[in-house]
C-alpha cells in the first residue's frame, strides 16, 4: 500500500474549506494535529486528517464545544448513550429557534411600523420592540397568576391585531409627547386621555383589568417591567395625572357587556 499524500495547510485548507487561521487554533489546542516536516517543519495534512476534520464540523453543528470534540473524536463508535448529549443540543436549538422567529417578528413588525409612519420616536420604538421580544416571557408570567381566559384574551391575537395595537400604540405615544405639558382640560389632552384609556380597555378587556386589580403591589410592579414605558418620567407622570383629572370629571368607566362592539 503506498504512502499517503501529504497537503500543505494551504493545499488542506483550499480541499476542505476550512480557513488557515482555524486550522492553527486546532492545531494549537490539539484538536487536530497535522505531522510537521521534520526540516522546515510545515505541517503535513493526510487523507485521515480530512476524516478527522469531517468529525469535527459534524459534531460543531450539532452544537457542540471543542472541549467535548476533543474526547468524542476519538471513539471509534457511538451507542444510545449519546442520545441525553443530544436531546440537550436539540433542545438548544429549539430555544435558538424561538428566539430567531421572534426576531423576524420583531424585525417585520418594525419594519412595517417605519414604511408607514415614516418616523418614530426612538424610546417609543424601542419600547415597541422590548414588548415584541418578551411577549412569550409575558405570556408564562400571566399563565401563572391569571386565568386561562384572560391570558388568553390579552395575548392570543393574530399577527393583524398585533400589528393594529403597535399602530394604536405609536399613535398615542407621539401625541403624549406632542402634548405634555399642556392643561389637562385642553380639549386635545382631553379626547387624548379619553383615546388612550379606551384602547387600553379594548385591548386588555375588563376580565383582565378585574384581575390585575386583584393582584398585590409586588406583581403589579412585576407586570409593568414586562412593559416598558416609552416615555421619560416627567411624561409618565404629566399622563397619569391627566388620566386622573379624565376619570374625575368625565366619570370614565368601563363600557357595559351590551355596549361592546
Amino acid at each position: 500500500m503506498g504512502e499517503q499524500k501529504k497537503y500543505l495547510i494551504g493545499e488542506f485548507s483550499e480541499r476542505t474549506g476550512t480557513s488557515v487561521r482555524t486550522l492553527h487554533y486546532y492545531d494549537e489546542i490539539g484538536l487536530l494535529t497535522p505531522e510537521k516536516h521534520p526540516v522546515s517543519g510545515h505541517r503535513l495534512y493526510s487523507d485521515r486528517d480530512v476524516l478527522t476534520l469531517q468529525k469535527i464540523v459534524s459534531l460543531k453543528v450539532l452544537g457542540y464545544p471543542l472541549e467535548q470534540i476533543a474526547d468524542m473524536i476519538c471513539k471509534p463508535t457511538f451507542d444510545v448513550s449519546l442520545n441525553e448529549s443530544l436531546y440537550l443540543q436539540k433542545k438548544a436549538f429549539e430555544e435558538k429557534k424561538e428566539q430567531i422567529e421572534a426576531a423576524i417578528t420583531s424585525i417585520n413588525r418594525v419594519i412595517t411600523i417605519l414604511e408607514e409612519e415614516g418616523e418614530v420616536d426612538s424610546a417609543v420604538l424601542m419600547s415597541l420592540i422590548s414588548s415584541i421580544q418578551t411577549e412569550k416571557d409575558l405570556k408564562q408570567w400571566l399563565e401563572e397568576r391569571a386565568p386561562k381566559e384572560v391570558v388568553d384574551q390579552l395575548l392570543n391575537k393574530s399577527e393583524e391585531e398585533k400589528l393594529g395595537l403597535d399602530k394604536a400604540f405609536v399613535q398615542l405615544s407621539k401625541e403624549v409627547k406632542r402634548l405634555v405639558g399642556k392643561p389637562f382640560d385642553d380639549p386635545e389632552v382631553q379626547k387624548l386621555i379619553m383615546d388612550y384609556m379606551k384602547a387600553t380597555m379594548e385591548f386588555v378587556g375588563e376580565e383582565a383589568i378585574q384581575a390585575f386589580q386583584q393582584m398585590d403591589v409586588q406583581e403589579s410592579e412585576q407586570l409593568v417591567e414586562h412593559y416598558p414605558s416609552p416615555f421619560t418620567p416627567e411624561e409618565e407622570a404629566w399622563l397619569n395625572q391627566a388620566m386622573e383629572y379624565c376619570m374625575t370629571h368625565h366619570h370614565f368607566m368601563p363600557p357595559e357587556d351590551g355596549e361592546r362592539k
